[in-house]
């Protein structure tokens, strides 16, 4: 992503030494090359994982544009007793559902990274794969955008972000043992999607050949 929202930094800032809190620490002194360091370490891979949330890298960039800006203001805030990016993710995570909410939009996730290593379980075994990866992968995307927003958003942070149920809990707001009952109904639907567009193919195929 391009820094355009955030400013032009220097190339050189990505390769200062100072460790995350010593970078912290100068930021809070003042120091906004300590912070320019905090964007350039962290800017991609908040940026990737914004992408799998919103499914638009127009989206995503604006999302994480925000999300530094909030993280700037608020820095004060940081507690320390976790990593910046764990503190900037929920930052950038809240922005994108209350501008989601604003546009009372459906999330799409045509635009999601091809070799993102998707593989969805379901409680108790893994989601039929007949189909070579590429195929299962596309089914996957496809299912995903036909999934309700609380569905999709709980899949995205458990099995494409790989966050621990605590973390989910704490991101969306709800406890743990709801994080297992609706991650367990996000997987049975996607699972019976994923279903449904197989028969639909194979339908679609016998009709073909007659």
């Amino acid at each position: 992503m391009n820094n355009q929202g955030l400013g032009q930094f220097d190339t050189d800032y990505d390769k200062d030494s100072r460790d995350e809190n010593a970078l912290i620490q100068d930021a809070l002194a003042g120091d906004r090359g300590a912070f320019a360091v905090l964007v350039v370490r962290n800017q991609d891979r908040l940026f990737a994982s914004m992408m799998q949330v919103t499914g638009s890298p127009e989206e995503a960039e604006e999302v994480v544009q925000d999300a530094f800006i909030r993280a700037f203001v608020k820095l004060d805030s940081f507690q320390r007793n976790s990593q910046f990016f764990t503190w900037l993710y929920r930052i950038a995570f809240n922005s994108a559902l209350t501008r989601r909410r604003r546009k009372k939009a459906r999330v799409s996730l045509d635009d999601m990274r091809e070799n993102s290593g998707v593989e969805i379980a379901s409680d108790n075994e893994a989601v039929d794969e007949p189909m070579l990866r590429i195929e299962r992968v596309r089914m996957v995307r496809e299912a995903m955008t036909r999934l309700t927003d609380e569905h999709r958003d709980i899949l995205v942070l458990r099995e494409m972000e790989e966050h621990s149920y605590e973390s989910i809990a704490d991101l969306l707001s709800i406890s743990i043992g709801t994080v297992r009952s609706r991650l367990s109904r996000a997987r049975r639907q996607l699972k019976l999607c994923l279903e449904a567009m197989q028969r639909d193919e194979e339908k679609h195929i016998e009709e073909s050949e007659r």
